[in-house]
């Protein structure tokens, strides 16, 4: 039985294979030659020169593959390129893009003889209304490997002189330090200056942060770290005091140093991040050069800002406080956002020692708050790992983010005072209380209105005046990419 079962199942595949190869003999038509009548293939010659250059090229061509290959493969294998590299992965590229364009338009419909004296030194001429390019900024950053950052960050807006804002280098995962950076950077104190200018609810910082930490970005050493829940962050480092943003440059003996750190704790509702509440503190010690030397940079111990608004002069202004050896700064900060309100508050103190023989002990001070509100579906998130407001979200239970044409809709209100008169310097005991509406149309883009009510008293003498009130009105068309 087992032979015939085996004869059987020889029998059907020899069908089988009949079967497929009748139809195929059928189709086929017959070869107009046999099989010994084939034509030789061309075969090619060393005297083809073209042929023979061309082989010589693919040659070339395929060692050099071969030889790149090996190259990446070896800088691999010893960790050269890592996953953000887009030479060996792909997946991320190493430079991202950025820039803004913020134009603004000021007014002074009414200001007193003081006032006009503080912008202009003449009693009779009133602050001049001007439009403004405020900002035009473009900015390139990324990570190259083993962690390393960069950022270029230029300032276009004074067309004759572009200046630099952010531009350092550092390092990411550091063992202790975690991030860590190396030039021109934000000091660590000031929350509306900590927050960017394209998500900041006024047009321009109130009177204490923009004082005490004037156009905010010294060139130093900064770490950054946030807890693994992200409750906690902090940043904290050695900077030079002087704003080298023009000339790139400080040349002195003596360093003029801060030591300066902030301590942020947030506490979320972990199902709705429109829930949130911020605590912080933060601090500096700053060793000014209160006598320079002939040929030294000039003493920095100098406090000083603008209405709030934009203006030729500063008119709160300690000018340059001679035989300062050092001061400390001092600031709490506290923000409460709920769905669409906010309220955020900060204090700050400074304290500043000189020598007897040019007075007392200095203490100046002053603090903010502001309430905000949506008037349509939206809030302000916040920026968990770096402590500052970020960009303005639609409240969605789907957690979508797209707009209509309505756009964003928010008011503010915001009460701000700075005191930098004390003893025998009178920069001026000034206050404010200042009007916000904002219309964002996507995201990216946004128009401010600020109508301000301000006046200055305890002012150092200009002529005979030492005090005056105002009242400013100001747009901006404002745009990031």
């Amino acid at each position: 039985m087992r032979q015939l079962a085996i004869d059987l199942w020889r029998l059907c595949i020899a069908a089988v294979a009949i079967a497929c190869a009748i139809p195929r003999a059928v189709a086929e038509p017959p070869l107009p030659y046999s099989e010994d009548q084939i034509p030789p293939l061309p075969t090619v010659t060393a005297e083809d020169d073209s042929l023979r250059a061309i082989v010589e090229e693919l040659s070339d061509r395929v060692t050099t593959v071969e030889e790149e290959n090996r190259w990446l493969k070896s800088m691999t294998n010893q960790g050269w390129l890592q996953k953000k590299d887009p030479v060996s992965q792909g997946e991320e590229t190493a430079i991202e893009f950025q820039g803004r364009i913020h134009v603004d338009v000021w007014a002074f419909p009414d200001s007193d003889p003081g006032i006009n004296a503080f912008e202009s030194g003449d009693p009779t001429i009133s602050p001049q209304d001007r439009l403004e390019l405020r900002r035009a900024r473009f900015a390139a950053e990324g990570e190259l490997p083993y962690e390393t950052l960069y950022k270029l960050d230029f300032e276009l807006s004074e067309a004759s002189q572009p200046q630099f804002r952010d531009l350092y280098v550092g390092w990411d995962d550091l063992p202790f330090f975690g991030e860590l950076l190396f030039g021109n950077q934000k000091r660590p104190y000031g929350l509306d200056h900590l927050n960017s200018s394209n998500f900041n609810v006024f047009m321009e910082r109130p009177f204490i942060v923009q004082a005490f930490n004037r156009n905010n970005r010294r060139f130093g050493f900064l770490a950054y770290g946030v807890s693994q829940d992200e409750s906690w962050n902090w940043r904290y480092g050695v900077v030079n005091l002087r704003e080298i943003q023009s000339d790139g440059l400080y040349s002195s003996d003596h360093w003029q140093l801060e030591a300066a750190g902030r301590l942020a704790r947030t506490f979320w509702n972990g199902n709705d991040e429109s829930k949130y509440l911020h605590l912080a503190l933060a601090s500096g010690l700053a060793v000014p050069d209160g006598n320079p030397a002939p040929g030294a940079a000039k003493n920095e111990a100098q406090f000083r800002t603008e209405p709030e608004a934009r203006t030729n002069m500063q008119w709160l202004d300690t000018g340059i406080i001679d035989g300062a050896n050092v001061y400390s700064v001092f600031g709490v900060e506290s923000v409460l956002n709920r769905g669409p309100w906010q309220v955020v508050c900060e204090y700050m103190n400074l304290w500043l020692d000189r020598d007897p023989m040019y007075g007392s002990n200095l203490h100046f001070q002053g603090g903010y708050v502001y309430l905000s509100y949506f008037l349509t579906d939206h809030y302000q998130p916040w920026n968990r790992k770096r402590g500052i407001i970020g960009r303005v979200k639609r409240r969605c239970p789907n957690e979508c983010n797209d707009w209509d044409r309505m756009g964003a809709w928010q008011i503010a209100v915001r009460w701000s005072r700075a005191d930098l008169s004390d003893d025998n310097i009178l920069g001026g005991d000034g206050s404010s209380l200042a009007f916000g509406l904002n219309w964002y149309w996507t995201p990216r883009s946004r128009v401010q209105f600020n109508c301000i009510y301000g006046d200055i008293s305890d002012h150092f003498p200009v002529g005979r005046f030492t005090s005056g009130d105002y009242v400013t009105l100001g747009t901006r068309v404002a745009v990031d990419f």
